[in-house]
């Protein structure tokens, strides 16, 4: 499959212009960035000093609460802490930018004679290290050795290209001056850790192709100075949190670069002559490694944890049915649930006549509950005076309104309460014709070892939207589908299992959208009760070991009006 890509550029002001990152709690307590378009809209709303920001104007059902730094769902109400950091690298090189930019440049700005750069942050991160070393930056009481070595000298810088040179596409270069910020990368950092703080200007990163002129700034460098160069650097990187690499440690040289020719060297020797005691996760990684690479020292990577969607092989004979649960497969038809009668005799089920209205009002239009509906569509057929008190939450609206926010509804004889999302009677949704298998394999997912694993497949074909959709006529896209899902054979597991079954018949699990993650309109998307994709891995937050998702998953039913009441309602 061939998809097309791009690049973007952002304003200096914005969050990617100054290294600014938001991100969420997933369920595994790891944290997630924001879609960059999400982060610069959290972001300005803080700047502003806002106390929240809802995040529906850009298609998020999300409100950010910047007093408590959480995350709330606005339809479950779940709650997710978020945090924001200040140490990522996008801003390391300032200057101007190409002609594609997409913000006006300033008019009276001088053009700078071109000088092409690689700007990716192992070469800036280098050449920062590198200039600080040059320019006796380096504290002496953390990183000199005791006896200070002379100055190293200052590699030649590489000729500047002629004006008309032109600068290879696939480098990520700016044009104009450019000047590396090492001190962001190397700003937050723990208090008990040795700091890099260079004292004098950082020079300018290397011309593309120089890479071997750079070498030798570094390689004139003693090995004691070098190796605690690297310690130095590696805890910096550790206490910024910038996501380091897996290292297996390598004992002495190789004329070929171990970091670059990706070979795996014997584990609990050393590495870069220091004696490492963690064969698989090594202070020196990730970006320190290249630095280390750039002087000499021999580093060696090992490969990253591998995504694992889907178990070995099972054949026909091994899968099994499950216990308590007739069938290992159902499908949904166009057909809707069934219709209520009139609007307002549906309503008349719900609500208790209010006579004397309080002074407050109504969350559906805004209008005080003692004067009419403020609702200005299409008029049902109920007086815009009458009041009336849902019987379960006790919350209040006008009649008029009510009737209205049926009518855009579903229609299906359910009704929930605007403000507190109470459901009142069987609410169903608009997942798409399409079909739900499941079945009993005969392996164990991480962090459930003791019992075998439920796979869930889901099969929606893509289709024409009817009614009930957002564009009735018009086709939708179901992407990656078939979609596989996993739940432990456990008591918990089977049970989240009986109830995705109600969801699955009420039509609760899909919809058609948006998707969050592509952009695109008009296909099948999931409808807020989370799911398992990843079978033996949790690289992308939707895999195990995650210890409350069962519960998690259990709190999205039910605020999908799906408990085990709604077992014994299916039954009957």
């Amino acid at each position: 499959t061939i998809r097309p890509v791009r690049r973007s550029y952002y304003d200096p002001s914005s969050a990617p212009g100054k290294g600014v990152v938001w991100e969420w709690e997933n369920d595994s307590g790891s944290w997630t960035p924001y879609d960059m378009d999400v982060g610069i809209t959290i972001q300005r709303a803080y700047e502003k000093q806002h106390p929240w920001v809802d995040l529906s104007t850009i298609g998020f059902c999300y409100v950010i609460d910047f007093a408590t730094m959480g995350q709330i769902n606005r339809q479950t109400q779940r709650k997710r802490r978020v945090r924001r950091r200040l140490d990522m690298v996008y801003p390391l090189v300032s200057g101007t930018l190409p002609k594609s930019q997409s913000w006006p440049a300033s008019p009276g700005a001088a053009a700078a004679p071109p000088t092409p750069a690689c700007a990716c942050p192992q070469c800036l991160l280098v050449m920062s290290v590198k200039a600080a070393v040059s320019a006796g930056g380096l504290g002496a009481a953390t990183l000199q050795p005791r006896k200070a070595p002379p100055a190293p000298p200052v590699a030649p810088k590489a000729p500047a290209p002629t004006p008309g040179a032109k600068v290879p596409d696939g480098t990520a270069t700016a044009r104009g001056s450019l000047k590396p910020l090492g001190s962001q990368g190397v700003r937050r950092q723990a208090a008990s850790t040795p700091a890099l703080s260079p004292a004098g200007p950082a020079s300018s990163p290397p011309a593309v192709g120089s890479s071997k002129a750079a070498r030798p700034g570094l390689g004139t460098l003693n090995r004691s100075h070098l190796q605690r160069l690297a310690i130095a650097q590696s805890r910096v990187l550790i206490a910024s949190g910038v996501p380091t690499v897996p290292v297996k440690n390598l004992n002495g040289s190789s004329p070929v670069n171990p970091a670059l020719a990706g070979e795996d060297g014997p584990t609990g020797e050393v590495c870069g002559g220091i004696p490492c005691s963690l064969a698989l996760f090594c202070p020196h990684s990730g970006i320190t490694g290249i630095l280390m690479s750039a002087a000499g020292l021999p580093v060696c990577l090992t490969r990253p944890p591998k995504l694992v969607l889907h178990p070995p092989p099972v054949s026909k004979s091994e899968i099994q049915s499950i216990p308590g649960i007739s069938h290992t497969c159902r499908k949904t038809t166009k057909k809707q649930a069934k219709k209520g009668k009139a609007p307002e005799e549906v309503l008349k089920k719900y609500l208790q006549k209010v006579r004397h209205p309080p002074d407050e009002d109504c969350t559906i239009c805004m209008e005080r509950l003692s004067a009419p509906s403020g609702y200005k569509g299409p008029q049902p057929a109920v007086k815009p005076d009458l009041v009336g008190k849902l019987a379960k939450c006790g919350h209040i609206f006008h009649l008029h309104c009510l009737v209205a926010m049926y009518n855009n509804g579903n229609k299906d004889g359910s009704l929930q309460c605007p403000t507190c999302k109470t459901i009142y009677g069987v609410k169903t949704g608009t997942q798409p014709p399409g079909k739900m298998e499941y079945h009993i394999i005969p392996h164990a997912l991480p962090g459930h070892s003791d019992c075998k694993t439920i796979r869930i497949i889901y099969n929606i074909p893509p289709g024409v939207q009817g009614p009930e959709h957002p564009n009735p006529g018009k086709s939708f896209t179901a992407r990656g589908f078939p979609r596989h899902c996993y739940l432990p054979d456990s008591e918990k597991g089977r049970k989240v299992l009986k109830l995705l079954l109600v969801a699955w018949d009420r039509r609760l699990i899909f919809a058609i959208g948006t998707s969050s993650t592509t952009g695109e309109s008009d296909t099948v998307i999931w409808n807020e009760i989370h799911h398992k994709t990843e079978f033996g891995s949790n690289l992308t937050g939707h895999g195990y070991p995650d210890i409350n998702y069962l519960d998690n998953v259990l709190a999205e039913l039910a605020a999908q009006g799906i408990t085990e009441e709604s077992l014994a309602q299916e039954k009957d």
